[in-house]
């Protein structure tokens, strides 16, 4: 791993160039009210390093809510010699505060929407 924390917008633009996978290891309603679009959910309370999809030609990068829980599974991964990339420093929080896209379920409609 060689840089553990990897910056929103860093992350954005390697994820639209299809560089990389990104997994959002919260929990699935969080996940359902609020990702980033292409991002994979495997949520920290049952989260496997062995899982992940490793040894393509795109790194992983983790991201939760707020850099916490991604930094936890980040240290799972190193102690399961899991090679990651890193982790979306300040999670999805620092991608909102960033200005960019996020997808949200209205819970008034149930329909999605790309907002920012």
């Amino acid at each position: 791993m060689t840089e553990p924390d990897i910056s929103a917008a860093d992350v954005h633009d390697r994820l639209n160039a299809h560089q990389i996978v990104l997994i959002d290891v919260r929990e699935p309603a969080e996940y359902a009210a609020e990702r980033i679009h292409g991002a994979l959910n495997l949520p920290l309370t049952t989260f496997d390093p062995a899982a992940l999809p490793v040894g393509g030609d795109r790194p992983v990068i983790l991201q939760c809510g707020s850099g916490k829980r991604s930094a936890m599974a980040l240290d799972l991964c190193r102690k399961a010699g899991v090679e990651v990339a890193g982790h979306l420093a300040g999670g999805i929080g620092a991608w909102r505060a960033a200005g960019l896209p996020v997808i949200r379920i209205d819970p008034a409609t149930g329909a999605v929407r790309d907002v920012r």
